[in-house]
């Protein structure tokens, strides 16, 4: 008997199971993700699901770890403080690909040197610019991302000025010709920004889960799932921790389709901070050809191909301004619920919602609060932003009490990007404590934080609604309507697009949502999903029945579907992808781009089985560092072939070697 745990973080709950051979679920269990260090809810989670199966840590031959940690922090802009090395591109290639949205006001070097598309060095590298500017900026940030003009072709700029930054710092770097093969410099320089930004956040969650495990007696390897629904070993994951973006929505259909079976059928995960949908079909799920895009970013990681919106159970409510009856809309910021926070300070929340029911005026920050999250060291912090962390200090605050002008507010939504304070706000998790749908958390001080928000005013002058019951059913409603679009979106990128439309257009379109309502007129118009559902998720019992009945489809509610992200952690399987590239830069000329510079060769087939070759050891050494075994190995080639009067001429392949297997399993 081989006994599998499976461990998934998300935005509000860390879910653990145990399977038993790979075909039952022993037991599950849930605890709160701890935020201020993950471990802590890791080790709850897992204390409880070892005492429910009544089996001993030792027994366990697997560990795996599925984490939305990476995809929340993109989509809500946090992450640590990074400076980018742009070697050979100009500063206008900077607002490609939103490298300088993503930057975020963190340093850049454009710095002289990178290669030709052959290969060959174009400028030298300036190396004395570089070390002034590590001199001003090396103990400042988090982590460097380099990113050489063709460094794919000659990766050797890079590579100099990672040691460099090495020896001057001791900073960690990611250089971009190591996250992917392919070429565009600007894309390249964004995913390895975006690396670069969550080194230290999954860095300090795999080695505190590591030691939190071994200190509850489970000894057993510990793996990591990536975006595209494959494991990697811990130590991989450390330093590539891009690639676990999307890792818990990966993880999901792995689950889901582990737990019903379904050969074809939309999976719509919703958690405290986004809501993940992707396509099974045929049994797998669709990767992704352009790159994993999430929080508006299109990185060049491999993932499923996954709609990520900033809709959750703790998504921020907002009231809708435009028209004169208003509404609410939901996210994409995540919050803490009220009713959690109450029971974290119960005095100060309160104290304070108390008050703020008994003022004869709405104020601005009304049943809004923030709290530090202690273990995190600030970096590159402004004055303001100091003194507000410091006013901020280690307890709960209503945001009116530490907000002492109108220009601080920039300064605490900075605070939160960073990932070292946290607003606590009303959500759909409220709404469904009011509702009587959940009872985990307070319930009284949702209820007055929704009569507090009832007050405000919409267009005509009136109450957003007349109590906190009817507003929140608003909420829900709200959800359940966010909810139904990102589906349809998803269902109408997932096909071929005849009308010419965008998919978010499309779902919004008016005869669409007309033929949801099942409008009857001269025009009989109905529409819906033509394609099951499968929603997971602790509160898809709560939400998606709805949903289901909004799209005319069937929802499928799997037994163990609050915890799919957890079991489709250990029942993966690991995969390694290898690519690289031939040319051609002269007739009778073939090029080999590998990491320790060109190599070229007089026939195309001699160059092509030499990358292979190369590929082929690189991807099989990577799985089996991973603790893969029985590793099946599949090479793609995409070979380019011109015509020229009459003869074909080769002009570029593009090798990918796959080496697959399942993890090493010690039998019991």
């Amino acid at each position: 008997m081989a006994l599998l745990l499976g461990v998934d973080t998300g935005g509000t709950y860390t879910d653990a199971v145990l399977i038993r051979d790979d075909r039952d679920v022993l037991a599950t269990a849930k605890a709160l993700t701890t935020r201020q260090d993950l471990a802590i809810g890791v080790g709850e989670a897992v204390a409880a699901v070892l005492s429910e199966a009544q089996v001993a840590p030792s027994d366990i031959a697997l560990a795996a770890l599925s984490t939305t940690l990476a995809t929340n922090a993109l989509v809500e802009g946090q992450g640590g403080r990074v400076a980018l090395i742009y070697i050979g591109f100009s500063e206008a290639d900077l607002d490609r690909h939103g490298l300088r949205e993503a930057l975020k006001g963190d340093p850049v070097l454009v710095l002289g040197g990178g290669h030709s598309h052959s290969g060959s060095e174009v400028t030298p590298l300036d190396t004395d610019a570089l070390r002034v500017f590590l001199r001003d900026e090396g103990l400042s940030v988090s982590g460097f991302a380099i990113a050489g003009q063709f460094a794919t072709r000659n990766p050797a700029h890079e590579l100099e000025v990672a040691g460099i930054i090495a020896e001057e710092t001791g900073v960690p770097v990611t250089c971009s010709h190591q996250l992917s093969a392919r070429l565009n410099g600007p894309k390249r320089a964004l995913t390895a920004v975006l690396n670069a930004r969550l080194i230290g956040m999954i860095d300090r969650l795999i080695g505190r889960a590591e030691t939190r495990l071994t200190e509850l007696g489970v000894t057993a390897q510990m793996m990591v799932v990536r975006g595209d629904g494959a494991l990697m070993s811990a130590k991989q994951a450390r330093s590539r921790p891009i690639e676990t973006i999307l890792s818990g929505p990966a993880a999901s259909l792995v689950g889901a389709r582990w737990l019903t079976g379904v050969d074809t059928a939309l999976v719509s995960d919703i958690g405290g901070t986004t809501t993940d949908v992707a396509l099974i079909k045929n049994g797998k799920p669709k990767i992704d050809p352009a790159g994993a895009q999430v929080g508006g970013f299109r990185t060049m990681v491999e993932a499923v191909a996954m709609r990520t919106s900033g809709l959750g159970g703790d998504s921020q409510v907002h009231l809708a301004a435009s028209g004169l009856t208003g509404g609410v809309n939901l996210g994409p910021r995540r919050v803490l619920p009220i009713s959690l926070i109450a029971e974290m300070a119960p005095e100060i929340v309160h104290t304070a919602l108390d008050s703020q029911l008994r003022a004869a005026t709405i104020g601005e920050y009304d049943g809004q609060f923030v709290r530090k999250i202690p273990g995190h060291t600030p970096l590159g912090l402004s004055d303001r932003e100091a003194r507000l962390l410091g006013r901020i200090g280690d307890q709960a605050h209503p945001i009116g009490s530490v907000l002492q002008t109108r220009i601080e507010q920039g300064a605490l939504t900075r605070l939160v990007d960073r990932g070292l304070v946290q607003v606590a706000g009303i959500t759909p998790s409220d709404a469904s404590h009011v509702l009587g749908r959940l009872i985990s958390w307070d319930k009284d001080a949702a209820q007055k934080a929704l009569t507090l928000f009832a007050r405000r005013r919409v267009g005509s002058g009136d109450r957003l609604a007349p109590d906190a019951e009817t507003l929140a059913q608003m909420i829900i409603d709200q959800m359940t309507e966010q909810t139904s679009l990102t589906l349809l979106e998803t269902a109408f990128a997932s096909e071929e697009n005849p009308f010419g439309v965008p998919p978010d257009q499309l779902a919004r379109h008016v005869l669409m949502q007309r033929g949801l309502s099942r409008h009857q007129g001269m025009v009989s118009i109905q529409t819906g999903l033509n394609v099951d559902v499968v929603g997971l998720g602790a509160s898809a019992p709560s939400y998606y029945p709805a949903v289901g009945t909004r799209l005319h489809c069937r929802m499928v509610l799997p037994d163990h579907a609050g915890v799919a992200n957890a079991i489709g952690a250990v029942v993966g399987r690991i995969t390694m992808r290898r690519s690289g590239t031939v040319t051609a830069p002269e007739e009778g000329r073939f090029r080999v781009h590998l990491e320790d510079g060109p190599l070229d060769f007089a026939a195309s087939q001699e160059a092509l089985n030499r990358l292979e070759a190369e590929l082929r050891a690189d991807a099989r050494a990577a799985a089996e560092a991973a603790g893969a075994q029985d590793i099946s190995i599949q090479v793609d080639r995409d070979i380019r072939i011109a015509q020229i009067e009459a003869r074909e001429v080769f002009v570029e392949a593009f090798l990918t070697v796959e080496a697959s297997g399942r993890p090493r399993i010690a039998y019991g």
